[in-house]
C-alpha cells in the first residue's frame, strides 16, 4: 500500500479556510498515488485547547463532505483532525473518510495532564485501518504510552501511523520513540505534524516515516506544507512539498 502523512499550516479557529489547505495537500497525495493520508492532531483548528470548547462539531459535519466526496472519487482513505462533541466533554479525535463508506471516529484514549482541563479521553468506532486492519492509529501523547504501540502490535499492526501537534523538543523525543517501536515490533511508522504557531508553542514539522527496522526514510523540514509517502511493498519513499 501507499501511505502517506501530510504536514499542514493550520489557521487558528478557521476550519474553512484549513478545509481548502487540506485540499492542496491530498491532491498531491492523490497525485503520488496515496490510498491512505493522514493528518495531523486537531489539524482542520489548529491544536488550540482554550478554542476546542468553542470549535468542536460532529463528524457529520456538513462542511466535511468534500472529504467524502474526495474519498469517494478518488479512492483515497483521510483523516483529519477535529476537536469532536463526546457524551461528557470534548474528544481530541480524527475522522475517518474511506470510500463508500460511513465516517468513523479514532478518538484519543490517553490524555497529556496540560489536556485535562479542555478534553476527555474518546471513544472510537475504529482503532486501525487497511486490509485486515493491519494499520493501527495514534493521537500524540499515546505514543508515549507503551501499551498502546504493544497492543497495537497484539492486535497484528504491521503500520503505526500518529498525528500530533509537537514542538521541536517534542519532536525530537517523538522521533527516539517511534524509532524503537518500529525496530522493536517490525512496524513501519509514520508521524504527521503541523507547522506553524499553536496554543503556546510553535509547531516544528519533521513529519517522517521510520521503516521497520526503525531507520529514518523520509522526512520534511520544519516549516514547509508537504506530504511524505511510503510504499509498503517496494519500500519507496516519496517526499513532497506545496
Amino acid at each position: 500500500m501507499k501511505l502517506c502523512v501530510a504536514q499542514v499550516r493550520p489557521i487558528k479557529g478557521d476550519i474553512e479556510q484549513t478545509i481548502t489547505n487540506h485540499q492542496r495537500l491530498i491532491d498531491l497525495a492523490v497525485s503520488n498515488g496515496a490510498e491512505i493520508v493522514i493528518f495531523p492532531e486537531l489539524s482542520l483548528t489548529g491544536y488550540e485547547p482554550e478554542l476546542a470548547s468553542e470549535l468542536a462539531t460532529t463528524p457529520d459535519d456538513r462542511r466535511f463532505d468534500i472529504f467524502q466526496q474526495i474519498s469517494d472519487t478518488r479512492q483515497i482513505t483521510i483523516g483529519v483532525g477535529v476537536p469532536i462533541k463526546g457524551e461528557a466533554g470534548i474528544w481530541i479525535s480524527l475522522v475517518l473518510f474511506q470510500p463508500q463508506q460511513a465516517r468513523h471516529l479514532y478518538s484519543k484514549k490517553y490524555l497529556h495532564a496540560d489536556e485535562e482541563p479542555f478534553f476527555v479521553s474518546g471513544k472510537s468506532t475504529v482503532t486501525a485501518l487497511g486490509p485486515e486492519a493491519r494499520i493501527a492509529l495514534a493521537i500524540c501523547y499515546e505514543l508515549s504510552v507503551p501499551e498502546h504501540s504493544e497492543n497495537a502490535f497484539k492486535n497484528g499492526a504491521k503500520v503505526y501511523i500518529t498525528s500530533v501537534a509537537k514542538s521541536a523538543s517534542g519532536m525530537e523525543k517523538a522521533g527516539e520513540t517511534l524509532s524503537a517501536i518500529a525496530r522493536n515490533y517490525a512496524m513501519t511508522v509514520l508521524i504527521a505534524n503541523s507547522v506553524g504557531f499553536c496554543d503556546t508553542f510553535e509547531s516544528a514539522g519533521k513529519t517522517a516515516i521510520w521503516n521497520n527496522q526503525g531507520q529514518l526514510v523520509g522526512q520534511l523540514d520544519d516549516t514547509e506544507e508537504g506530504i511524505v509517502l511510503i510504499d509498503t511493498d517496494t519500500q519507496e519513499v516519496i517526499e513532497r512539498t506545496l
